[in-house]
């Protein structure tokens, strides 16, 4: 696995060994990116379920300024953190270890920020995407232009509309479905 474009392209990343994690595969992981436009002008990201960290390293890799990256699972943590530590900006990274609603709900205390792209990709077997939208949502975490990218098995079915947001996009790569929502 590797980072696909931008500043820190072609760099390698590390993934766990075994099923404690799904990494998303180059392929899937370059369509996401053109699905979304390819490169971005600034902006902060989060990565809801963390796993490798590298949907987040690829955003800052293609423009965001910064990522929030939460996550879990301690193996996947020291992963994360070697792989944030490959960009040499470890800086623009933030790693929230730990139950990703509490810990972002701790690590916004007091910020004056919201989120300009969400990757929810979480473990198939954990499937809370539309409760974890729904969450971010009232939580006022997302800004007004806010696109969100879910990663799914082919057996999940999303509905069009999700609280405040609509589903704009929907491509079949294999076994993974890629969603996009904007809101309204």
């Amino acid at each position: 696995m590797r980072v696909i474009a931008g500043k820190y392209g072609s760099r390698p990343l590390k993934t766990i060994a075994g099923n404690q994690t799904r990494p998303t595969t180059d392929k899937v992981k370059e369509a996401m990116f053109n699905m979304l436009g390819h490169y971005f002008q600034g902006g902060i990201c989060l990565d809801f379920y963390g796993g490798s960290g590298a949907l987040a390293i690829e955003a800052v890799s293609r423009g965001m300024d910064q990522a929030v990256i939460v996550e879990k699972a301690y193996p996947a943590q020291e992963i994360i953190r070697r792989n944030i530590e490959m960009t040499k900006e470890p800086e623009r990274f933030n790693l929230l270890r730990g139950h990703n609603r509490k810990q972002l709900s701790q690590y916004m205390v007091g910020k004056d920020q919201s989120f300009d792209l969400v990757f929810l990709d979480p473990p198939y077997a954990k499937e809370m995407i539309v409760d974890d939208i729904i969450w971010l949502d009232q939580a006022n975490y997302l800004n007004e232009t806010c696109q969100i990218l879910c990663e799914t098995g082919i057996e999940v079915s999303l509905p069009q509309e999700i609280g405040n947001f609509k589903q704009e996009k929907l491509k079949k790569y294999g076994q993974t479905l890629v969603w996009i929502f904007e809101r309204k």
